[in-house]
C-alpha cells in the first residue's frame, strides 16, 4: 500500500496548488491539518495497533480496526481531532511557527472539513495501490467495465452518450458565451449544474444496463464508465471541494480570535528618508 511519502506529497502538492490559486487563503495551516490528515489518519490505528504491542506489550483497542475507513475515522475521531488540530492552529500562530494571511486560527469547523478531505485522499491512494490491485473497491470499479469478450457497440449506447457529451460541451459553451454583462459566479453555478445532471443521467445510464436489463450489456463498450465516475466524484472531486469549503471567508470574518500579527519587511533602499 502507499507509505506516508506518497500520501502526504499528494495531499500537500494538491495544498500548494490551491494556495497559489486562492492567493493562501487556503493557508499553510489548511495545508498542514489536510495533509497530516491524507497519510496519519485513517492510519492511526496501524500505528496505536504497532504502539501497543512492540512498545507497550498489550493489545490495541478494536478501534484501532475499525478507523481505518473513509468514514468511521471521521464518525469517531473526526470532532475530537478538529478541538486539537484548531487548538494546534491557535497556539502555532500565536507563537509565530506558521504564518496565516487572515491573521486568524483554523476553526474547528474548518479543522473537521479538512480532516474529511484527508480521509478521503487517504482512500484514493489505497483502494488504487494496496492489497496488489484487488482491494473490494477497485473490483467493483472494474466490474462495470466488460472484460469477457469483445464488447459489442451498441448503436442505442452510441446515442445515448454521444447526446449527453454533446449537450455537457455545447451546454458548457452556450453558459459561458460572451456577454455584454457577463457573471462569473452565476455561470459557475450554472456549469456545475450542468455538470451534475450530465454525471447523474450517464451514471444512471450505465446502471441500467449493467444490473436493471437482462442479460446484461455493455454500457459504453468495454469502459468501466460508471465505475469511474462514482469512484472520482467521492475520492476525488468531494475532498477537494471541502478543501475549498475549508476556507470559507465568513470563518474568517465571524471569528473573534484576530490576533494582531506583527509582521516586519526589509526597508527599502531610499526610503530613510521619506
Amino acid at each position: 500500500m502507499p507509505g506516508p511519502g506518497p500520501h502526504m506529497m499528494y495531499a500537500m502538492g494538491t495544498s500548494l496548488g490551491l494556495m497559489g490559486l486562492t492567493n493562501s487563503i487556503f493557508g499553510p495551516h489548511h495545508s498542514v491539518v489536510y495533509s497530516v490528515n491524507a497519510f496519519f489518519g485513517p492510519d492511526i490505528g496501524s500505528f496505536a495497533d504497532w504502539f501497543c504491542s512492540a512498545v507497550l506489550g498489550v493489545d490495541a483497542p478494536p478501534l484501532a480496526d475499525l478507523v481505518h475507513h473513509p468514514v468511521f475515522f471521521v464518525v469517531f475521531l473526526g470532532f475530537p481531532l478538529a478541538v486539537l488540530y484548531s487548538a494546534a492552529s491557535r497556539f502555532a500562530l500565536r507563537r509565530g511557527v506558521l504564518d496565516s494571511v487572515a491573521g486568524v486560527p483554523l476553526t474547528r469547523k474548518q479543522c473537521l472539513l479538512l480532516i474529511s478531505a484527508g480521509s478521503l485522499s487517504h482512500f484514493f491512494l489505497d483502494h488504487l495501490f494496496e492489497e496488489n490491485g484487488q482491494t473490494p473497491t477497485y473490483t467493483w470499479v472494474l466490474s462495470t467495465g466488460w472484460w469477457t469478450d469483445q464488447a459489442p457497440i451498441n448503436p442505442d449506447a452510441v446515442i445515448v452518450v454521444g447526446l449527453l457529451c454533446g449537450c455537457l460541451i455545447f451546454g458548457f459553451i452556450y453558459i459561458n458565451r460572451v456577454t455584454s454583462y457577463p457573471n462569473i459566479k452565476l455561470q459557475y453555478t450554472q456549469s456545475m449544474k450542468l455538470i451534475l445532471t450530465i454525471a447523474t443521467l450517464y451514471c444512471f445510464w450505465c446502471a441500467s444496463q449493467i444490473y436493471f436489463v437482462k442479460p446484461r450489456r455493455p454500457a459504453v463498450g468495454e469502459e468501466a464508465d460508471l465505475g469511474v465516475l462514482l469512484f472520482l466524484f467521492v475520492y476525488f472531486f468531494v475532498p477537494h471541494y471541502l478543501c475549498i469549503a475549508s476556507m470559507n471567508l465568513r470563518d474568517y470574518h465571524d471569528s473573534s480570535e484576530q490576533l494582531p500579527l506583527q509582521r516586519t519587511f526589509p526597508v527599502q533602499p531610499g526610503e530613510h528618508g521619506a
